[in-house]
């Protein structure tokens, strides 16, 4: 029997896993916090899905958080990081212990946050958290969506993790057999590649960018742009490493989302360009792949660095660069981790958190 799935967000992943979803006989309700998203969904068109997954489908249409969580037993988030905060302060009043709450993808510690506020009604409910999207896309309209790729492998973790074996049979339930267990919120923190892979590709193509120009991402991640990319991965994995935790590199991310055999990260982009599935890059500035990923990716993996004694010099680079162009402080938008008030707290905190979800022995008290 089908499960009734709300999806917070009405973006490109929202709507490709609202697809996905429906193709295996489960029945997704979007929610767009703002009511755009889903305006003519609402109307009752149809969203039609195209690429790597074809099918049309009239998904129910929430008005509010209030409804998302009271017609589904399943919550998951699927808009921007700069967006969780929000949405999770919004459904936290509505969330019930029959809820399961999966958060695609995991940004900066929001499945503790969401558990701090939960745990403050006396609400336990387990909150899983994908190291990825399960899709990637580009919505090309308010009721169309192209999705590039399915992720045959997607890392999660549950919190608290005595539900981790409940959850994976739900993942699995909803999305197939796709899914690699971690070994807690760090992890899984440290399995998003995203924040890392975009900060190389922006940085190669910024004017791309701010022209508006259409191009091939895959074909620009160039030798140079993949070099430095890799350079990126070998910090997180010294982080990885320093916390005794074991994490997909960036090879196997490429191998297992695009489906191209393992060589440089250049020449891997370079067949996935070649067979059609190497995306278009952003055709703006205001993208999330600085906006989203730069505070809520970059920023959480800086502090890992420092507080495992590996610094990343390459991502803090990253972050300064970025904020001199864009003229803003990106390490001072991560609202989750300012909530969280994360410099009260060290290493032994965050690594008990990553596995209970609760922050409890701040390291000033």
């Amino acid at each position: 029997m089908g499960k009734s799935v709300g999806l917070a967000g009405a973006g490109s992943i929202a709507f490709g896993t609202a697809a996905l979803l429906h193709k295996a006989g489960h029945d997704p309700m979007l929610w767009s916090p703002s009511g755009k998203g889903t305006a003519d969904l609402a109307n009752g068109a149809a969203l039609k899905a195209v690429g790597a997954v074809e099918t049309t489908l009239t998904p129910r249409i929430a008005d509010s958080a209030a409804m998302l969580a009271r017609d589904n037993d399943v919550l998951i988030i699927a808009l921007p990081g700069y967006g969780h905060k929000t949405v999770l302060d919004a459904l936290a009043p509505h969330i019930e212990p029959r809820h399961h709450v999966i958060i695609s993808s995991h940004a900066s510690l929001g499945a503790v946050y969401l558990s701090q506020l939960l745990a403050a009604r006396a609400v336990h409910v387990p909150i899983t958290a994908w190291g990825t999207t399960i899709c990637t896309g580009r919505r090309q309209s308010g009721t169309e969506v192209k999705v590039n790729t399915v992720r045959s492998r997607v890392d999660l973790c549950t919190v608290p993790d005595n539900r981790s074996q409940e959850a994976l049979s739900l993942c699995q339930t909803l999305f197939g057999d796709r899914f690699q267990p971690r070994s807690g919120l760090l992890a899984i923190s440290l399995s998003n590649l995203n924040p890392q892979n975009h900060m190389g590709i922006a940085l190669g193509n910024i004017t791309r960018m701010e022209r508006g120009e259409t191009w091939s991402q895959g074909q620009n991640v160039t030798p140079k742009v993949g070099r430095l990319l890799e350079e990126l991965d070998r910090e997180r994995l010294d982080i990885a490493k320093a916390l005794g935790l074991e994490v997909k590199t960036i090879f196997e991310h490429f191998h297992l989302s695009f489906h191209v055999p393992v060589a440089s990260i250049s020449e891997m982009n370079q067949q996935m360009h070649a067979q059609g599935n190497g995306g278009v890059g952003p055709d703006t500035a205001d993208s999330r792949y600085v906006t989203e990923d730069v505070p809520y990716g970059l920023v959480l993996t800086a502090a890992l660095g420092r507080l495992t004694g590996h610094p990343a010099p390459l991502h803090e680079a990253g972050i300064r660069i970025f904020s001199a162009m864009y003229g803003r402080d990106f390490e001072g938008e991560n609202e989750i981790l300012k909530a969280l008030d994360l410099g009260r707290y060290d290493l032994d905190d965050l690594k008990q958190a990553a596995k209970t979800g609760l922050l409890r022995h701040p390291a000033s008290a």
